[in-house]
């Protein structure tokens, strides 16, 4: 899988024409992501599937927290019915620094990942549903058929996380773009297959890396602050110890995100975060660092910031995935 990821802080208009963009560039899966405090991404995925051929399309990653699980499944369904089968659903325990502001940061975990994308499955495949878990259904079903299968992604980076789902999911998308943070997960991805149930097929650990690529590598660089930060803010304290990364900076651009005060968590990312959580550069820096990174991982997705010119960025993190493969 080559995908990408649009963040709808973009009006939608605009992210139609990235997908497509992405799509004639040779993208094959198209991720919008989820935070309550940018457009939907249901909404957008609906454009795109009128607005798209051939490339999946899907949330990545929404969390079952923000919606109600089944609710959820509907909303992905419908992604599935009017792509005409191109669905894919991309699930995690969401982004803690915007899960803080609506209270909800405590509920991240493991289970409401695993029970929300195992009922969806059982609701996809037109059973009526009952559960009681992190969350309750009772007597659920969906009132439509739904085109299947709809492979799941869990996004997420932590052990537990990678390795169930490699027992239970199609795929993992992990939050890395450095070697060494994917070949942590492939040992752990290794683990979890050792339990992987039966009649599931192959696996797909996707390095779900932040990339901003351009003919100037220091504004490649430059744009790669905003979702350095998020990603910073978020990491748990054994990655930052494996990048030799400042806690109390990291708490810092956390406590700012939360305030709402993104110019001072900006400021707050330091170069060697960006070594650590982007892939940042000219085509061919980029090129070398993707092929280092699927050294262990089995695919790419290309994540925001894309690069300081989204247009060439579509166009040029396709060209280094390319060589780097």
């Amino acid at each position: 899988m080559l995908g990408i990821e649009l963040t709808p802080e973009h009006p939608i208009d605009r992210l139609v024409e990235l997908g497509t963009a992405a799509e004639r560039a040779g993208y094959d899966t198209v991720f919008v992501s989820s935070h309550y405090n940018n457009r939907s991404p249901f909404a957008a995925l609906s454009r795109l599937a009128a607005a798209t051929d051939e490339v999946r399309i899907g949330p990545g990653v929404v969390n079952p927290l923000e919606r109600h699980p089944v609710t959820l499944a509907g909303e992905v369904a419908t992604v599935a019915e009017a792509s005409d089968g191109r669905a894919v659903f991309g699930v995690g325990p969401g982004d803690p620094s915007t899960l803080a502001n609506l209270g909800l940061a405590d509920d991240r975990g493991l289970r409401p990942v695993l029970e929300a994308f195992k009922v969806a499955q059982r609701l996809w495949d037109g059973e009526r549903v009952t559960h009681d878990g992190t969350f309750e259904a009772e007597d659920a079903g969906l009132n439509f058929d739904v085109p299947t299968p709809i492979p799941t992604y869990v996004g997420g980076e932590g052990p537990h996380m990678c390795k169930m789902a490699a027992k239970h999911a199609d795929g993992l998308l992990f939050n890395g773009s450095h070697p060494a943070d994917l070949r942590w997960a492939r040992e752990q991805v290794d683990d979890g297959l050792d339990d992987r149930l039966d009649g599931l097929g192959a696996f797909d650990l996707a390095a779900y890396a932040s990339v901003s690529v351009a003919d100037d590598a220091a504004a490649a660089r430059e744009a790669a602050r905003p979702p350095v930060a998020f990603i910073a803010a978020g990491a748990a304290p054994p990655v930052l110890d494996r990048h030799g990364l400042d806690h109390g900076r990291a708490d810092d651009i956390g406590a700012a995100l939360s305030a709402g005060d993104f110019e001072a968590a900006f400021d707050r990312v330091s170069p060697a975060m960006i070594d650590a959580f982007c892939i940042a550069g000219t085509v061919d820096t980029v090129a070398d660092r993707m092929a280092a990174v699927l050294d262990h991982a089995d695919s790419l997705v290309v994540g925001s910031p894309l690069g300081p010119d989204l247009d060439t960025a579509i166009d040029l993190a396709a060209t280094a995935h390319d060589r780097a493969t």
